[in-house]
């Protein structure tokens, strides 16, 4: 029992001394050992910087395939906008042509402006879709894709892989090391734990040279990401602020031309204004005509007839006439100014004669109320 106690307690020994070795060789870095501490530190720090370049290298190629992504999106959407707009402009050009309306065409020449504006927009559109595709989305994507990240990052997968070959090695070097102070060991031993010393300087000396490569190939695709992508930032938002001030033009130019043709379509449809008109015949020209035209208190030689309002007509003067629309009116005399005299509803007075029409056949209930 003392013996299998003994032969325990010296398992549990070598144990623990491997343990504080490997502790050692991971505390140190890959190199081990008390003389090595500023190349430890050094090929600690390199490792972590590579870490820190390649979550920076994976982040921006990430947004740069964002931004591919929802630009190309942009593109799909947009040429489907400018589909419907240059049909919507080819359809607002074809009624201008055609101009069926009967009674103008202030609305066929709006629509011929705004089709030809919506033409124009829609070619601006077409412009940018273009400028987005060519300057963002291709210099972007080649980035992505190109060879420079690729290598870079087989470099640092290489220098990784190197790295753990070498801390592999510095396990088994350092096993063999406290073996050799725990025993005599023969020379064959000693030989191959020589080899593998021999093996870690190697190890150790390619790991530094290939975290210099890596790095320095990591460095340079992080600053092209961030260069590029900004670039590519700038050539949009510039790309679309031309195009937002095209299109504003156009659209100040077109609300121009509507905003006329929509005064004349929503102005009123009557005869030549009433200021333009001359005022009705004084009083001493009124009693002169009807002084010429009567005989004995008769007016067999006036032409009287019905008419109806079509224009509604607001009297100023005390011998003028207010009109509604729909109202019948006797006319019975009509000036050269183009004023008449008549009576509707029991009142008589002038009004201009072109707000009324004619009337052969009316109803006897429409006659009345002219009286």
């Amino acid at each position: 029992m003392d013996a299998i106690r003994k032969q325990a307690t010296k398992l549990r020994d070598q144990v623990a001394k491997q343990q504080q070795a490997v502790f050692k060789q991971f505390a140190g870095g890959i190199y081990g050992g008390s003389d090595n501490v500023g190349a430890d530190g050094t090929e600690l720090h390199q490792h972590q910087k590579l870490e820190r370049l390649y979550i920076s290298t994976r982040a921006g190629k990430h947004y740069q395939r964002d931004i591919v992504r929802g630009v190309e999106g942009y593109i799909v959407t947009g040429s489907k906008q400018v589909e419907i707009g240059t049909k919507l402009s080819e359809d607002s050009r074809k009624y201008g042509t055609e101009n069926t309306c009967t009674s103008g065409n202030t609305l066929s020449k709006a629509a011929q402006s705004f089709g030809r504006a919506r033409a124009q927009m829609e070619k601006e559109h077409g412009i940018l879709l273009k400028a987005l595709g060519t300057q963002v989305a291709e210099p972007l994507r080649a980035m992505v894709v190109g060879a420079p990240l690729e290598d870079a990052r087989h470099l640092a997968q290489r220098y990784d892989r190197m790295r753990q070959e070498a801390e592999a090695q510095a396990i088994d070097v350092s096993r063999r090391q406290a073996k050799l102070r725990e025993s005599t060991s023969s020379p064959d031993f000693i030989m191959k734990l020589e080899a593998a010393e021999s093996k870690l300087q190697e190890l150790k000396s390619n790991v530094a040279t290939m975290g210099k490569e890596a790095a320095a190939a990591m460095a340079a695709v992080e600053g092209q990401q961030q260069r590029l992508t900004l670039q590519r930032l700038l050539a949009m938002v510039e790309a679309e602020r031309n195009y937002h001030q095209r299109i504003l033009q156009i659209l100040d130019q077109l609300e121009g031309e509507m905003s006329s043709d929509r005064q004349q379509i929503e102005a009123p449809s009557t005869p030549t204004a009433e200021n333009s008109m001359p005022p009705p015949p004084s009083y001493e020209d009124v009693s002169g005509v009807f002084a010429s035209e009567t005989y004995d208190g008769s007016t067999e030689g006036a032409d009287y007839f019905l008419g109806e309002v079509m224009h509604s007509f607001n009297a100023v003067t005390d011998v003028e006439l207010s009109l509604s629309i729909g109202d019948y009116v006797v006319v019975r005399k009509v000036s050269s100014s183009g004023w008449a005299e008549g009576e509707c509803k029991g009142k008589a007075g002038w009004f201009p004669f072109n707000y009324v029409e004619r009337r052969e056949h009316v109803l006897a209930s429409k006659v009345s109320e002219a009286f």
